[in-house]
């Protein structure tokens, strides 16, 4: 900070305020726009739009699995619902949901590496959000490690 700009705080009471927790903290709101600008730099949003179709499709491939029941989302952000009976999208129970999520999967897919949100309020959903900057390889990359450790939980059943 300059000099001009410490000068009032260096003496006496002057306070600088940026302890908001709502409406538009000066500092936050800084942030939100200069992130706004490297999205456009970065013509992230264009680069989600045309990718999203690849990551769908390498997704999908998980619905040959007997525990994936369905893949849906959008963008980057796509949720994989996990079924005990293909046929009839049969879900697990409580218990069952318990031990499948939060037992097994969230420290599994945790330990191969995928970062992602498999204990949402017992749901049996995968949710995916990875970085808008990812492509095709780690969207192979990402598959793989689903289908490793949806292969193991489905033999833990």
């Amino acid at each position: 900070m300059s000099e001009k700009l410490y000068e009032p705080f260096r003496t006496g009471t002057t306070s600088f305020y940026h302890g908001y927790t709502f409406g538009g903290h000066p500092v936050s709101a800084a942030v939100a726009l200069e992130n706004l600008t490297i999205f456009e730099e970065e013509g992230l949003n264009e680069r989600v739009r045309e990718k999203s179709p690849l990551f769908r499709a390498s997704l999908e491939k998980l619905l040959d699995l007997p525990i994936v029941g369905d893949v849906r989302g959008d963008g980057y952000f796509f949720g994989i619902e996990l079924v005990k009976d293909k046929a009839t999208k049969e879900t697990f129970d409580d218990a069952e949901s318990e031990r499948l999520l939060r037992g097994f999967l969230s420290k599994a897919l945790f330990d191969a590496g995928l970062y992602c949100r498999a204990d949402d309020r017992g749901d049996p959903v995968i949710q995916l959000a990875p970085p808008l900057t990812i492509g095709e390889p780690e969207f192979e990359q990402i598959e793989g490690i689903l289908r490793g450790v949806l292969t193991e939980a489905w033999s833990r059943l």
